[in-house]
């Protein structure tokens, strides 16, 4: 028997042996919602040929391998699958995201009575309707819970995270963001209760300021990445008491928290050797300070993003590149400031590099990809150049690239000196290249004006 035409995964109620689908589950009033009921056609003999060859244990591993909605699938066939699709060993990893509209409270509930003790990785992503009371029950029956992905469960509260901080000490990961409700104390109470948690997502949660932070990281030590995106409250303070705490921070994503200084990245370089991943986009209070920290302290940096960085120079970059030999991705989309030289010094000393994002960087030239279609990295490594919004760069660039044989996206939208031929000569070099450029339409040549045509009459006359 298939699943209902509704597409939803059903959860079985072992007592009377049927199965409800997830949108009758997660009703929205208190009352029982009437539903349509699927009855399992039982083999009590259960006699069929892979019953009878494979044990019960290697049945179970399969089983193991298969998603929610197979699983559920596999319960409809006998008593024994039954038995086995819904063992709580195969549910330790729940993926909802794709049922988002339809999950509700009382399905979270059923699931973690389901699941009890194994689940290890809950994915509640855009399941907008959870409230906290399910996340209660939630953590209740599940404390070995790991990974909880709460992303955009805008209902969810610091009552959440308390539940979590009293009954979920081995949580590892929490993503909450867009949690807009989410505030300093739920920090406090993880800071508390959650001592081994390396990984947490706060992005777009407004309230959370430096006193969260502290409180965090005085009892969550172990934090390895910390993501904060457009949180306008974090501040110095903020990042210099994650990092004084938190030596093993390896990502660290800043993105629009615009009010942060030299201040902080120094703190990151002094206290964070094992950086890898660093966001500071649209940090605007910057200065060639923070690379210049970042030069010394963090060589093994792979991935910065200062995209609107506007106040990073040559000289900045000349001081990052100097010492951080293994940037593979870099975008430096708006940093106004920078000419050639600083291609020249990513070639110099970035031999590892495979993303490059130089959009709305004005001041480059052809001179400045000549460098880099030269450089160690253009023909092993470079897969990804953004040139939009580059008004100098010429077809003559273009053929400094066709070295570039990894190279597989380029992006040339209003690059105005470029031209069609220059992306044909591009393109038959390297034929699997994708170009993403934009052409205005040729404007028509005004029109002229249609000789007069006159009648008979008007021709003798």
């Amino acid at each position: 028997m298939s699943l209902c035409q509704t597409k939803r995964w059903c959860l079985m109620n072992d007592s009377k042996r049927t199965m409800k689908c997830v949108t009758c589950l997660s009703s929205k009033t208190n009352t029982p919602k009437k539903s349509k009921i699927f009855k399992v056609n039982v083999n009590i003999e259960d006699e069929s040929l892979i019953n009878k060859k494979l044990p019960k244990e290697l049945l179970l591993r399969i089983f193991s391998y298969l998603d929610v909605v197979s699983l559920c699938r596999c319960a409809q066939v006998s008593k024994s699958w039954n038995i086995l699709a819904l063992d709580g060993s195969n549910w330790q990893r729940v993926n909802l995201f794709d049922f988002q509209t339809d999950i509700e409270g009382p399905v979270v509930e059923n699931i973690s009575r389901r699941c009890g003790g194994f689940l290890k990785r809950l994915c509640l992503k855009g399941c907008k309707s959870v409230t906290d009371g399910a996340l209660r029950t939630f953590a209740q029956n599940c404390q070995n819970i790991e990974e909880l992905n709460l992303d955009d469960c805008k209902k969810l509260t610091d009552i959440t995270c308390q539940n979590l901080s009293v009954h979920c000490s081995k949580l590892l990961h929490l993503n909450l963001c867009s949690c807009s409700e989410i505030s300093d104390l739920s920090l406090r109470a993880l800071g508390e209760g959650c001592p081994n948690l390396e990984h947490i997502n706060l992005s777009w949660c407004e309230q959370v300021t430096k006193y969260g932070i502290q409180q965090l990281v005085n009892g969550c030590t172990k934090i390895s990445a910390f993501i904060c995106k457009m949180c306008p409250l974090i501040n110095d303070e903020a990042v210099i008491a994650l990092t004084n705490s938190c030596h093993n921070l390896q990502v660290l994503n800043l993105h629009g928290c615009s009010t942060i200084s030299d201040e902080s990245i120094q703190s990151v370089a002094h206290n964070c050797p094992n950086m890898h991943y660093l966001c500071v986009s649209n940090c605007t209070n910057l200065t060639d300070a923070s690379l210049l920290a970042l030069g010394q302290g963090c060589s093994s940096l792979k991935t910065l993003e200062v995209s609107g960085c506007s106040q990073f120079t040559d000289t900045g970059f000349q001081s990052l590149t100097r010492n951080c030999h293994q940037i593979v991705m870099l975008d430096l989309e708006e940093c106004v400031l920078i000419t050639d030289l600083t291609l020249s010094y990513l070639s110099a000393g970035s031999s590892l590099l495979k993303e490059l994002s130089l959009s709305h960087c004005e001041l480059i030239t052809d001179e400045g990809i000549r460098h880099l279609g030269t450089s160690a990295c253009s023909s092993q490594h470079l897969t990804v150049l953004e040139l939009d919004n580059c008004p100098l760069i010429t077809d003559t660039a273009l053929d400094h690239l066709i070295t570039c044989h990894s190279l597989q996206r380029i992006e040339l939208y209003d690059c105005q000196l470029i031209t069609r031929a220059g992306i044909r000569r591009l393109r038959s070099h390297l034929p699997d290249l994708k170009v993403h450029a934009y052409f205005a339409p040729v404007t028509p040549p005004p029109s002229v004006a249609p000789r007069p045509r006159y009648c008979r009459c008007c021709v003798i006359l």
